[in-house]
């Protein structure tokens, strides 16, 4: 493969996960789970109950928007005794506004 389709290649699956990554944000409830977890320290991590508190709607459909976010790489998730707790996955977040910064940036 010469460079020019190697390029080409990454920048095809560069695109195709920052789709990945973009879908697990494509609800605004993903998001506002997001953002409840970007206000929290580093060195802490939330209770899906503390989650449930924040928003509007059951603990089920909370369950089923953070494992869409853990699936796409957004959180990871730890089991402490009877809870999980869930933190944002940093590398993924930096990855994702690089790629964006790529994307819309100049030429």
């Amino acid at each position: 493969m010469n460079q020019k389709s190697e390029n080409e290649a990454k920048k095809s699956e560069n695109l195709e996960q920052l789709a990945e990554l973009a879908r697990g944000l494509s609800h605004p409830h993903r998001l506002r789970i997001i953002k409840i977890l970007a206000e929290l320290p580093a060195d802490n991590q939330c209770m899906v109950s503390s989650i449930v508190d924040q928003l509007p709607i059951a603990q089920s459909t909370v369950s089923q928007h953070l494992k869409i976010l853990k699936e796409t790489g957004w959180i990871e998730g730890r089991i402490d005794g009877p809870r999980v707790c869930y933190c944002i996955n940093e590398e993924v977040y930096a990855e994702y506004t690089a790629e964006l910064e790529h994307l819309f940036g100049p030429g």
